[in-house]
Formats: structure tokens, sequence, C-alpha cells
């Protein structure tokens, strides 16, 4: 089974094109949703987490995402510490995933990783999507989904690499700044691009051969 990488920048709207993609047949791993696992109540991270940030980050006996993320962005060692505590979960519980997918005979799966170039993966995850939008419209659309501050906004965009570097680095662009139609177009041409360039019969994801 092939995988190959899908990324951008905050709120740039990957996970609506993951979304798009899924609907069409395509096995989409999501970063976030393999990190909400690994803090499942009962998990080992849950109780390193409290014990590393303190109780408050625990809300009726579930993490407090945003509370954790108020503690940790901004601040490097506090944000190293938290990754030195899920990073190795999530990378195990995504390769689990992944060898479910290919005993199943999956030819081809997308793993959809925030910090995809800042964790490295890069060289693994071929070729790389990135998903784009501006940065107005980025910090808009990240206070209106999170209901975050200009302060949170900005301090999480710190801990990530420049959306133009990623762009540079980029396989294939889709840009999200116009209508989801337009979106899911682009989304449409680059998964096909990416079947026949690695072989996989795109008429499994409802495109022509």
């Amino acid at each position: 089974m092939q995988v190959f990488g899908l990324t951008g920048g905050l709120a740039s709207g990957k996970s609506s094109v993951a979304a798009h993609w899924r609907g069409r047949g395509l096995p989409v791993l999501d970063a976030d949703a393999l990190a909400r696992d690994v803090v499942a109540p009962g998990q080992s991270a849950l109780h390193e987490l409290a014990a590393e940030f303190g109780p408050e980050v625990l809300q009726a006996g579930q993490l407090d995402r945003k509370r954790l993320a108020q503690l940790v962005f901004g601040h490097p060692e506090r944000l190293r510490r938290l990754e030195a505590i899920l990073h190795p979960r999530i990378l195990a519980l995504r390769a689990q995933r992944l060898a479910e997918l290919a005993a199943a005979g999956e030819p081809l799966a997308c793993s959809e990783v925030p910090l995809l170039y800042e964790k490295g993966m890069d060289a693994e995850l071929r070729p790389v999507v990135v998903v784009t939008v501006p940065d107005a419209l980025q910090r808009q659309r990240a206070r209106a989904r999170d209901g975050s501050s200009a302060a949170e906004v900005e301090a999480r965009l710190a801990a990530q690499l420049p959306l133009a570097e990623k762009l540079r680095r980029a396989d294939h662009v889709i840009d999200n700044q116009g209508s989801l139609e337009a979106t899911f177009e682009q989304a449409d041409r680059v998964l096909l691009e990416i079947c026949r360039s690695l072989g996989v019969d795109p008429r499994r994801y409802g495109y022509p051969a």
C-alpha cells in the first residue's frame, strides 16, 4: 500500500479535503483524530498529561484540549514535553491503522498531518498535498472555528512552519480561498493525478481510468 501526505496551515481546510476524499472511498488517517484516541479516558497518556501539566487539563475525566493548548502554545519547553508524551503513541497507532488497511487490500491511503513538515515526515509521505488560504482569511477562519483570541491564534501559528514554506516544498497545492465546490474540484484533480503517478486504478475512487 502506498501512503501520501496531506497538510497545510491552521484552519486552511485540510479536513474538508480529507472528508471529500473519504467520500470517494479513499482511506484518510487524521493525526488529530489519532491524538484524541490516545488521550481517551483510561489511556495512559491522559494520566501522564495530568501529572505533567496539572489536573486543570482534565474536565469530567476527559482532556480539556483548549485549556491544554492555552498552557503549551507560546511555551516551547511545555510544547516539547507535550509532544514527547503524545507523538510516540500517535505514530504507533498510525502504524497499526495503516497495517490494517494494507491487510484489507487497500492500494492507497492518505495521512493527514498538520505538522507533517515540522516533524520531518515529508520523506516518508510522498507526494505531499498542501491546502492553502491567504493569511488574513486563515486567521479569520481560525478565530471563528475555535472561538480563539487573536493572541491564541498567533501562538499556534508560531508553532508551525510558515505556510509559504510549505507551499514551496509541496508536490501538489489546493487553494481553499474560494467555494467548497472549487476546492473539491481541485481535490479531485490532485487525487486523480496521484493515482495515475503511483499506478493506482483511479476507478476505485470514481474517476476515469
